[in-house]
């Protein structure tokens, strides 16, 4: 998609486009990247140019409508153009702490889920809440772990789209991002410390 502006800090552009990521269903994920004017060209965001972006999943709080809505974007650190040949990833790791208890639920097709928000420290005392969905024994796994427990997820980042109903009987059409969790795993923080202090020593 076109790349449109965000926001500008200290004279230096950000710029919002929008990356396709074919999945192996055939479906594909649109996800937002964001990135600074001085790590791009024109050129390279042309539609349909094949990029390998690395960066960070970071969310921030947008006051609209008089309500707080959650915005998700990718944070480009770095971009290349690659050839048309190498294969299509979709990877994230996350490492943070589950800071809502997760809702653990059937579908109606009785696939096992679990909703989980997971806060990501970054620098400057900031976090990210990232929404994160679980299946299958990963779900069962999610629903007895504790609020404040810190995990690693790797996953990969999705779109979906939903209808939004009011209460005057409109709808309208949202696109939900979120982790899809491939892998889970509980950090011992006591591990942790034991490696601080034998790298202290």
């Amino acid at each position: 998609g076109e790349k449109r502006l965000s926001h500008e800090i200290y004279g230096e552009r950000f710029y919002i486009f929008d990356l396709e990521i074919p999945r192996l269903s055939g479906n594909s994920d649109i996800i937002p990247v964001t990135i600074s004017e001085r790590i791009i060209t024109d050129e390279m965001l042309t539609q349909g140019k094949k990029l390998l972006v690395k960066g960070q999943f970071r969310s921030y709080n947008s006051y609209e409508n008089e309500k707080n809505k959650l915005i998700l974007t990718v944070f480009a650190k770095d971009i290349i153009e690659v050839n048309e040949e190498e294969n299509t990833q979709n990877e994230m790791v996350l490492i943070g702490y589950i800071c809502k208890k997760p809702i653990y639920r059937q579908t109606p097709f009785g696939r096992e889920i679990s909703d989980i928000l997971l806060a990501v420290n970054r620098a400057y005392n900031k976090s990210d809440y990232i929404p994160c969905i679980a299946w299958g024994r990963n779900a069962r796994f999610c629903q007895n772990i504790e609020v404040g427990t810190q995990v690693k997820i790797v996953g990969r980042v999705q779109s979906r789209t939903y209808e939004k109903k009011f209460e005057d009987g409109t709808s309208e059409t949202r696109i939900a991002y979120e982790v899809s969790v491939g892998s889970l795993e509980i950090i011992n923080e006591e591990d942790n410390q034991e490696k601080e202090e034998e790298q202290a020593v």
